[in-house]
């Protein structure tokens, strides 16, 4: 036995170590994994919180800066950019409200410390299973508000960890209360809307505490994808997802299945646009002006524009019901533009409905004017020594290799020039135009306020010319106010808005080093213009725009197969131009200027005239000449039926044609 050896591991000589017991040894573990488990979460908020926001800044509301439109009187026409409103008080707000946010997003939100497992582990399977899209995270309320409030959208895992960090911390600070009230008061509704109160006022036109429960149950089914499940723009997906959100309402006992049913029977009204967002494609237009001045805006903006709302609202009716009133004949848009002396817009429509269509038609659509580009013949005529007496023959003509024809196919023999522009007699128009040549034509277009590019062929007398309203409108501008150009624009002032701790500051302002009125027609062929238009109002193609008691002249404009109608009008100081067709350049069926769009503008015009208190058209009525020029027979041969070398007033003979066979157009007069 002398040389037994001591038990393995043991010390020669030490007494043997007791073991454990099993509570012991569940104490000792625990301790352990306590330590590593303490160890592991200092180095995760080491990696992950190492770059998290500033909490500090909880209340400070972050937004892209805001513009207010304004019109001529400082009312308020519209805001672009972020919608903010008072914060709402929970408890002001009826229990179904905050209640539909819960059923649908979290149901779980009284029971949980910021963060769902149970959610967690649901979107990682889905995360799993579906490779290549958008990671899902489970987001509570609370990791919602976190995202919304400190951190960006990017769809990442260290994103997500630092957005249940910043929940954990938002549980430990905040009451349930108060963060369902700071969520409700943050998340973005779409619209550039944040906030319920906001977004009630952008989709109902009301405040939050009046929404009903088919109206709370839009608004939280719009949580999922504010975009995606807009009321305005995907009316059918939003309503789907307000169902859902309804049948949850019933599950988490928020209402009684009788309150759903009574839901569904009243259909919710959505308003497309905010209720104080009004003249939109004027807005749109202006907006881009702003940008164009200015850059993107980094400060509160106010921006006094020359709209008068009253008369917007008299445009946009006149051209809603006589698009809806031509439909039977084909017409499906079109467009106003109203312009004073100086060249103020003081309505704007680009189109029969801005929620169905944002495409503005009266300064980005181009259109061929028709007759309605015959006063710029006309004009050019009378400044080379014509009158509205001057005689002319309306008669088979050949101009080239182009024969233009009258829209009624007959010819009426000898008449004043006064007589054919009130008829819309397209050969003499065209007659005219080539005696006094087509580039003279093209440049007195181009200095009243044509931009767009002018074509010189013969064609060109009636129309062929592709222009938009607003270019038409400020182009017959100087007719109205005593010769000047009159270039449309819609600012006058850009301000920064006023704050409690900064005033306003002036950024742009147009009356600041403005150049002096341009005159563009002398005299007499001023006084002549509008004598001859005032007689297509009285007694030619434009009757139907005629209101009894006011000096009124204007054009009427009629594109081959009906494709464009125009009806321009004035009276002194005050232009409108009105446009109806077929985006698509299709035919309508015998429109013409003098029908629809003459009457849209009388509508218009009928509501406008009391407010403006206009004068009448500069120059006066111009008695005829008492010696008017007498064998009107010599001007034609009527053996050739061609264009005479000149006419007996000793004008210039015609200029040489462009070679090759122009472009042929029929126009109607109208």
């Amino acid at each position: 036995m002398a040389n037994a050896q001591p038990p393995s591991g043991g010390r020669r000589g030490a007494p043997p170590r007791p073991r454990r017991s099993p509570l012991q040894a569940l104490f000792y573990w625990g301790a352990v994994l306590a330590v590593w488990g303490l160890i592991f979460l200092v180095a995760f908020f080491a990696v992950f919180a190492v770059d998290l926001p500033d909490t500090s800044k909880l209340y400070e509301v972050k937004r892209q800066p805001s513009v207010h439109y304004l019109d001529r009187s400082g009312a308020l026409i519209a805001v672009r950019g972020s919608q903010y409103a008072p914060p709402v008080d929970l408890d002001k707000l009826p229990p179904y409200v905050p209640k539909a946010f819960i059923a649908i997003e979290d149901r779980w939100f009284y029971w949980h410390f910021g963060f769902n497992p149970w959610g967690i582990a649901r979107a990682q399977i889905y995360n799993m299973t579906h490779e290549g899209g958008p990671l899902r995270g489970g987001s509570t309320i609370t990791q919602q508000l976190a995202r919304n409030l400190f951190l960006t959208p990017n769809q990442t895992y260290r994103r997500k960890i630092q957005e249940l960090i910043l929940a954990i911390w938002l549980e430990a600070k905040f009451s349930k209360k108060e963060i369902l009230e700071l969520y409700l008061n943050r998340v973005y509704f779409g619209g550039g809307a944040y906030g319920i109160e906001a977004a009630s006022q952008r989709y109902f036109g009301k405040s939050a505490d009046e929404l009903t429960i088919g109206e709370s149950a839009l608004l939280a089914g719009m949580m999922k994808g504010p975009s995606r499940y807009s009321p305005v723009s995907a009316t059918d997906r939003a309503a789907r997802r307000a169902t859902i959100v309804l049948d949850e309402m019933v599950r988490y006992r928020a209402i009684t299945p009788q309150q759903r049913d009574e839901a569904f029977k009243n259909p919710v009204r959505v308003n497309p646009t905010l209720a104080n967002q009004r003249a939109q494609y004027f807005v749109d237009w202006v907006d881009d002006q702003v940008r164009t001045l200015l850059g993107e805006p980094t400060e509160d903006l106010v921006v006094q524009t020359t709209l008068d709302l009253g008369l917007q609202g008299a445009a946009e009716e006149a051209l809603r019901k006589g698009v809806a009133a031509g439909r039977g004949q084909g017409v499906e848009q079109g467009a106003l533009i109203a312009l004073d002396g100086e060249g103020r817009v003081r309505a704007y429509v680009g189109g029969a409905d801005y929620t169905k269509s944002q495409y503005d038609r009266v300064a980005m659509a181009r259109r061929q004017a028709g007759s309605a580009f015959k006063p710029f013949v006309y004009l050019t005529a009378m400044e080379q020594g014509r009158t509205p007496w001057t005689p002319e023959v309306d008669a088979p003509i050949r101009i080239g290799n182009w024969e233009p024809r009258n829209y009624t196919g007959d010819f009426r023999g000898p008449m004043t020039l006064q007589t054919a522009l009130g008829q819309s007699i397209n050969t003499i128009a065209a007659k005219l135009a080539s005696q006094v040549g087509t580039g003279n034509v093209a440049d007195t277009a181009r200095r009243l306020g044509i931009s767009s590019r002018i074509q010189r062929d013969p064609s060109m007398a009636l129309g062929a010319v592709e222009v938009s309203p607003l270019e038409m409108a400020q182009a017959y501008a100087p007719f109205s106010n005593g010769g000047f150009s009159a270039r449309a624009y819609g600012i006058e002032r850009i301000s920064t808005a006023k704050t409690e701790n900064e005033p306003s500051r002036t950024l742009y302002d147009r009356n600041v080093d403005r150049p002096a009125r341009q005159a563009v027609i002398g005299t007499p062929a001023l006084q002549y213009m509008n004598q001859m238009m005032r007689t297509v109002v009285s007694s030619g193609t434009g009757t139907a725009a005629n209101i009894p008691g006011h000096d009124l002249a204007g054009k009427t404009g009629t594109t081959s197969d009906y494709k464009d109608a125009w009806f321009v009008g004035y009276t002194g100081g005050f232009v409108t131009a009105v446009w109806v067709g077929k985006d698509d350049n299709k035919p309508m069926r015998r429109v013409t200027g003098g029908g629809v769009p003459a009457r849209i503008w009388r509508d218009f015009m009928v509501k406008a005239l009391p407010r403006l208190n206009a004068p009448d058209i500069p120059g006066g009525v111009i008695e005829p000449q008492p010696a008017e020029p007498d064998p009107i027979g010599d001007l034609l041969d009527p053996a050739r039926g061609q264009l005479p070398p000149a006419d007996p007033g000793g004008e210039r003979p015609p200029p040489p044609l462009a070679e090759g066979p122009p472009r042929e157009l029929e126009t109607p007069p109208y």
